[in-house]
């Protein structure tokens, strides 16, 4: 039997809950309980509330998700037109 395809859609993470799990809004408007993927908890990437995200869900359950990807800021990018600064609190 073949591996079901995953459906990916994109929303804004609005809460976060224990466990690495987040309540996300899809650009559709439906909410669904998202768990972090495992290359995100691998490389550590963080993601808070007002993320803009992309989830991969089943499409036999709905209202579960995956967080896949999380996207860049365009707010810290907004004012100088590039990322923000790494290491600009070095010690000395």
């Amino acid at each position: 039997m073949a591996k079901e395809e995953l459906l990916p859609f994109e929303g804004l993470v609005i809460e976060v809950l224990p466990d690495a799990r987040f309540r996300v809004e899809l650009d559709s408007g439906h909410t669904v309980i998202a768990y972090t993927a495992g290359k995100m908890k691998k490389n550590r990437i963080k993601t808070l509330a007002g993320d803009r995200v992309t989830v991969e869900m089943s499409p036999y359950d709905l209202d579960k998700g995956r967080l896949v990807f999380r996207h860049k800021d365009e707010r810290s990018m907004a004012a100088t037109g590039r990322p923000p600064a790494r290491g600009q609190f070095k010690r000395r």
